[in-house]
């Protein structure tokens, strides 16, 4: 199974990232969408996670979007949140993988066995970061993270 992680897209949708993530069984995005109109796009790619980031507080449409979500894909549990600093320092049970965004600085690191992944940032340039998203794949091996720069 291949889930497609996105983050940060702050109210632009690249083509990049819509064929990046295409043939992916579900889609999380980490906040800062910037419209609802990017959700629209991703759900008619696949089934969409979605939380609000620290830019969508004031954003009427995102009122009924969740700080944080937990979902399961498989046997993987994953926690998904905005901003790393709001991640629980005890992991809700069976949580095996942590998605988030805020940074816009693309990771991939474990800790106490669990996986985090930050996709970094599909939206405006920030500094000079990549413009990137992320892949997980679940499989009999395990799940295992994927960054995927964008080429623009």
């Amino acid at each position: 199974m291949k889930i497609g992680l996105i983050s940060d897209t702050h109210g632009l949708l690249r083509p990049q990232a819509l064929e990046a993530l295409r043939g992916c069984a579900q889609l999380i995005h980490a906040g800062d969408i910037g419209k609802p109109q990017i959700l629209d796009a991703l759900r008619a790619i696949a089934p969409l996670t979605v939380v609000r980031g620290n830019n969508d507080l004031d954003d009427a449409w995102a009122g009924d979007v969740p700080h944080s979500a937990m979902l399961r894909a498989g046997d993987v549990g994953i926690y998904v949140t905005h901003i790393p600093a709001d991640v629980p320092q005890t992991l809700p049970a069976n949580i095996d993988v942590v998605v988030t965004g805020h940074t816009h600085k693309p990771l991939i690191e474990q800790r106490d066995g669990v996986l985090f992944i930050n996709p970094g940032s599909a939206g405006p340039r920030r500094f000079k970061l990549p413009i990137a998203v992320g892949l997980l794949h679940i499989d009999e091996q395990g799940v295992r993270g994927e960054l995927i720069e964008l080429t623009l």
